[in-house]
Parts: C-alpha cells; sequence; structure tokens
C-alpha cells in the first residue's frame, strides 16, 4: 500500500515536510553484518514454517533476503544499528504527533541466490519522505528506506520496506454532528499491490481464470506467484489454469476488528486446491459458523467495486446455502 493508494488526499508542503525532506538520501545503516551466515537449518526452519520444499540445490529461498539481516530478540551488534539520521527523522515525527506507525509495503528484488556460508552485509538508506498524507488511519507521512544487501561483497538483493508515521485520526462525536458534513460515501475495500512480479495473475483473474506458476524447470506448481522457484532456484515458469475443485484446509473466522468495506462475522479459508497448492480466499454459499477444515468446494469469482477481480470459493455440498 503505497502513500498514493492508502491517502485520501496530499495537503499542502508545511515546515516539517521540509525539515523531514533534508534527510532523504542520507544513510539509515551503513556497515551491517549479518549475525549468522547464510546456513542450512535457518533454510530448513524457514521453509518447514512456511509450508514450502527445501531447495535441491541447496540454496536459500530468494523471499528469505530480509531474514539474514534481522538482529533476532537479543539484537544486532556493534556498530550495525541504524543511523541518527533514521533516528532523527523518527524524532521530528513524534514531535509532531505523529507518535503511532504501521509498515505498508515492502518491496524486493533478488539478483543472485544466496547459498549456505555467504557471508551477508547489508547498508540502508532513506530513499523517500512522502508530503504530509491524510489517511483514514490519521495524518503523517510515509518514509521508505532501501536496504542494499550483498552476499560476500557481491550485490545479492534489495529491500525496500515502508511505514507510515501518523498522528490517529479521532473519530467523530456522534453528539456532535457538523454542520457541513456530507452524505456517507460507500466505503471501497483496499486495492492489491499489481507489479512486474504478480501482474498477470491479477490480469487472469479478470478474465475469470486463476493461473498457477508452474517451473519449467522442475515442474513445481506454486501459488502465490514468485520470481523463481522454491523448489530447484529456476527463474524460468509458465502457468496452467487451477480446475476449479479444492479443499478447506484452513480458516478463521473474522469479528474484530471491524474494517470498512467489509461486514463481519465472514471466513476467510487458505483452500488447498486439487493441483496441490493452497490459497487464500473467502468462502461463500455458507453460513460463516458452518465452515470447517475439509469442506470441499469449488472456485469463483468476486467483482470488487467495479474495478478489481478476487478468487473466493463456494460451498458445494448438498443442502449448505
Amino acid at each position: 500500500m503505497t502513500g498514493e493508494a492508502a491517502g485520501n488526499g496530499q495537503d499542502g508542503p508545511d515546515e516539517l515536510y521540509e525539515r523531514l525532506a533534508v534527510h532523504v538520501g542520507q544513510v539509515a545503516a551503513a556497515g551491517g553484518e549479518g549475525k549468522d551466515p547464510v546456513n542450512e537449518p535457518m533454510i530448513r526452519h524457514w521453509c518447514e514454517a512456511m509450508g514450502h520444499p527445501v531447495p535441491a540445490d541447496g540454496s536459500a529461498p530468494a523471499t528469505m533476503l530480509q531474514v539474514w539481516t534481522m538482529g533476532g530478540l537479543s539484537g544486532h551488534t556493534a556498530g550495525t544499528a541504524r543511523s541518527s539520521a533514521y533516528d532523527d527523522v523518527l524524532a521530528l515525527l513524534d514531535e509532531a504527533g505523529c507518535t503511532s506507525v504501521v509498515a505498508t509495503d515492502c518491496e524486493q528484488e533478488y539478483l543472485r541466490p544466496l547459498r549456505p556460508g555467504d557471508r551477508i552485509t547489508y547498508d540502508a538508506v532513506i530513499e523517500s519522505i512522502s508530503p504530509r498524507k491524510t489517511t483514514k488511519l490519521g495524518t503523517g507521512h510515509f518514509v521508505t528506506t532501501r536496504m542494499d544487501v550483498q552476499a560476500n561483497g557481491e550485490l545479492s538483493g534489495t529491500h525496500r520496506f515502508r511505514i507510515l508515521k501518523y498522528a490517529p485520526a479521532r473519530p467523530p462525536d456522534p453528539a456532535s454532528p457538523r454542520a457541513d458534513a456530507k452524505p456517507a460515501v460507500r466505503a471501497t475495500r483496499p486495492r492489491p499491490v499489481v507489479n512486474r512480479d504478480n501482474a498477470g495473475y491479477w490480469e487472469a483473474l479478470e478474465r475469470h481464470e486463476l493461473l498457477i506458476q508452474r517451473c519449467t524447470g522442475c515442474g513445481t506448481l506454486r501459488l502465490p506467484w514468485l520470481p523463481g522457484c522454491n523448489a530447484c532456484g529456476c527463474p524460468d515458469w509458465d502457468t496452467v489454469p487451477a480446475a476449479g475443485a479444492g479443499t478447506v484446509f484452513s480458516y478463521v473466522v473474522m469479528h474484530h476488528p471491524p474494517f470498512p468495506a467489509f461486514d463481519p462475522p465472514y471466513a476467510v479459508a487458505l483452500v488447498e486446491l486439487a493441483e496441490g497448492v493452497r490459497v487464500l480466499g473467502n468462502v461463500t454459499g455458507v453460513p460463516y459458523d458452518k465452515v470447517r477444515a475439509g469442506l470441499p468446494v469449488t472456485l469463483d469469482f468476486l467483482t470488487v467495486d467495479g474495478e478489481f477481480t478476487l478468487p473466493v470459493f463456494r460451498s458445494v455440498e448438498a443442502g449448505e446455502g
């Protein structure tokens, strides 16, 4: 979710933004070192937690890029703390009342596989700070940092991380209606993040097709879409359409917190498709309290706000819905 996607509008330039903007381009962290080299146990534990097979060539899944830079519960070793410039940005926002923070976006680019034994170093820069934005959460600024991750001194990937530091919006007092109050506007769903790696997935949904990536190296199927194969590391792939049959593997019922454009309670399921991959989606055609693991479902499509399409899953059991 970028500032432009999340904000209801951009306020005019102000003194705070001018003070923040001078930090753009300054170092956020320098000379950082991973606490451990890339290693097989961490790769195995991550793959088990994510439900992915360990890549056949022993390399780390590309999406583990940030893992090797984390400090863990004990924090980073001396000399790898973030810079005073980044702390200054956060302090300026705190002083202005922007004391709340939410992570809004993460983008990664992978340039080479990471293999056991690789020593990880990294540097980070404050890449951008947005002008003041007014969002439903409140008013604040989006701060984006870019981390360049090196393996044995060679650039292996880039990690961009964006936060919103904001002053929480105060809920309106129903006992004091404003004279200039406007009619309520129907809330819209959050928009999906579409990028070069997943654009084909969203385009296919508009055609009422759910496309599964297939590695052309080893034939492994995968959802969600990824830039490369977790099984063998091959970057080449094609797609196969999902047949539509599936089974609820796991689910949650959302009761709280209520969110605009959603009407709780409702069920969100992790559905295992007949092809063996799993995908998240709402369950329809059955009351939320009747959803269960093992429920047979079939693929359906929901057009949201007349703008984009999502996969949903309808119960196929007789008498349900």
